[in-house]
């Protein structure tokens, strides 16, 4: 018996690593920009992008992945489940 699909969500999200906040934000044309603290160095900007889309849509950091851009600065991050925020922005 297979498990049943969980719901889940991707947002394109284009990453400005070496900022002075950590910030998610939604920009004009709907595109999500999220400004890091953390270097592009050892994957430590995309922990911190993970912690920061769980953070802002409220859900466990656990249910948030990168879904491809592990070195790209537009990166596809997954977040599994439903979202009552993406529903009121889409």
């Amino acid at each position: 018996m297979r498990a049943p699909k969980v719901q889940g969500t991707v947002i394109a999200v284009k990453v400005k690593p070496n900022s002075r906040v950590s910030l998610l934000e939604k920009g004009e044309g709907g595109a999500w920009r999220a400004q890091l603290k953390s270097p592009p160095v050892d994957g430590k900007a995309n922990e911190e992008l993970l912690a920061l889309v769980a953070r802002h849509f409220g859900c466990r950091k656990s249910a948030v992945s990168l879904k491809s851009g592990a070195s790209a600065r537009t990166k596809l991050v997954q977040i599994e489940g439903p979202i009552p925020v993406l529903q009121n922005v889409a």
